[in-house]
């Protein structure tokens, strides 16, 4: 099969359902040439359900982040559906949670906190590493965030959580480069997605971009997103490392 992604493995995580990013990037870089494994957490019945209306039906992986039994076992169990021997090319982290107490900025304890910042940013660098044994060949590692160079309506400590993923990116992009591992992100603009429903407030958030995206912005339209993902998995992209492309209509950009 041809296309920008031809006989590349791609782990993804993160789909929940075909609204996510992570769908959309699953679907996108199958329809690239790649083969694709999923990760799910908790209802693993309904991502496989989900994975079924991909182009091609994907293996499905139990992965809780949070859990590092489950993190030392993935790289066997991404082997099992590769073949021994066989090179992981990329990985799509789209991984993010946070308590209710997280969207209080000043009411929140740090137990909400610290759950935000494990799961959302701590996350990248684990998942990497779990994975490494795999990219012997070097690869991209791609994630997902959402502007953390400003405060916005609502996000609260989930802003901070993405400020800590944004770094984090560029310490595994430094400590991986040497490896051929290229790590960057997708800055993508808000979605009506599963985890949109858990932000308290997210219409006024999601507000900012009915008025200030210069190309516009769909808010239920996760294929441009996606699109990024594949994008800087593909071989298009081959020293850029650390780097935060925005897929947001270009709300990122404008002044006040």
């Amino acid at each position: 099969m041809s296309g920008i992604l031809a006989g590349k493995r791609i782990l993804i995580t993160g789909v929940l359902t075909e609204q996510s990013i992570a769908f959309q990037a699953a679907k996108v870089a199958q329809n690239e040439g790649a083969e694709v494994i999923l990760t799910g957490f908790g209802r693993l019945s309904l991502v496989e359900r989900i994975a079924k209306r991909l182009p091609k039906p994907a293996p499905v992986i139990e992965l809780d982040v949070s859990n590092q039994e489950q993190l030392d076992g993935l790289a066997d169990k991404v082997r099992e559906h590769l073949g021994e021997g066989v090179a992981l090319d990329g990985i799509v982290h789209s991984i993010a949670f946070g308590p209710q107490g997280a969207f209080n900025f000043l009411e929140a304890s740090w137990e909400d906190v610290g759950t935000a910042v494990q799961v959302s940013a701590y996350s990248y660098k684990s998942l990497a590493m779990a994975l490494l044994p795999l990219m012997r060949e070097g690869g991209s590692i791609v994630g997902l965030t959402f502007d953390a160079q400003i405060a916005w309506p609502k996000y609260d400590w989930m802003g901070v959580a993405k400020a800590a993923l944004e770094s984090t990116n560029r310490y595994l992009a430094r400590d991986l480069g040497p490896k051929g591992i290229r790590c960057n992100l997708i800055s993508a603009g808000p979605l009506k997605s599963i985890a949109a429903k858990s932000i308290p407030g997210f219409e006024e958030l999601a507000d900012v971009w009915n008025h200030r995206a210069p190309i516009s912005w769909d808010l239920t339209d996760p294929e441009p997103a996606g699109r990024g993902v594949v994008g800087l998995l593909s071989d298009f992209f081959p020293r850029t490392t650390g780097e935060i492309v925005h897929v947001d209509g270009g709300v990122h950009m404008m002044g006040a």
